[in-house]
């Protein structure tokens, strides 16, 4: 892909499904969670977030992997939706959900949890075919579903923005410590898994709108804004 075909290339229109598939996926996903607790079960989906990759970023994908006008509807994460957990129980809980789905195609998974990156980057990310409505008929979309537990998403945000800010070179001494990181990071997930439990029954206890006002009174907390 040439920077002048690109520039000539109708981007609005290309990524117009994308847009509407990330925006669907976005809604039901977070409608899973909503059942689960109006159903005062604990949800397995903390919160659900979704992006469009940008035109810059697909062009350079494009030209590194080779993809050209003709194929770049083979890149599989231009819609792209992370689904957040808790507990790395929790991906695979999540997974089960995407599996049973019909209006979802799965075509791929990588399991980059028990098959971490050298990097320390942990995550599992799942490819999907997704069909979309349009005035000029139905289509499927490729989208990129990644589940993360809150701490593996912490690491790969700072791992992400330092990649950013050295060009995606980042010095031994930075990388060494990003290691540390991750393996804490890792030790930091085993733990909560560890109390599971505990926790869950906690927060469901506390998500009862009466247990807030009655804790919120016993610690002198009722006229705090919240």
């Amino acid at each position: 892909m040439t920077e002048s075909t690109a520039a000539e290339f109708d981007w609005e229109e290309f990524l117009d499904p994308y847009v509407q598939t990330v925006g669907e996926l976005k809604i039901k996903l977070r409608g899973v969670r909503k059942q689960f607790l109006k159903k005062k079960l604990y949800s397995p989906i903390e919160f659900v977030t979704g992006r469009v990759k940008r035109r810059d970023s697909i062009r350079k994908k494009a030209v590194m992997r080779g993809y050209t006008l003709e194929t770049i509807q083979e890149m599989e994460d231009i819609a792209g939706v992370r689904v957040m957990v808790q507990f790395v129980d929790d991906v695979w809980d999540v997974l089960e959900l995407l599996r049973k789905r019909k209006d979802l195609k799965i075509v791929e998974e990588r399991d980059y949890i028990h098959n971490q990156k050298v990097s320390g980057y942990r995550s599992y990310h799942v490819v999907i075919e997704y069909p979309i409505d349009t005035i000029e008929g139905s289509r499927v979309v490729l989208a990129e579903i990644q589940i993360r537990t809150l701490a593996m998403n912490f690491w790969a945000t700072i791992e992400h923005s330092l990649s950013y800010k050295y060009g995606g070179v980042i010095p031994e001494e930075v990388r060494e410590r990003l290691t540390t990181a991750a393996h804490m990071a890792a030790q930091l997930d085993m733990e909560m898994g560890a109390i599971r439990e505990d926790i869950q029954e906690a927060q469901l206890l506390f998500d009862d709108p009466q247990a807030r006002l009655d804790y919120k009174k016993e610690n002198g907390e009722d006229n705090e804004l919240w």
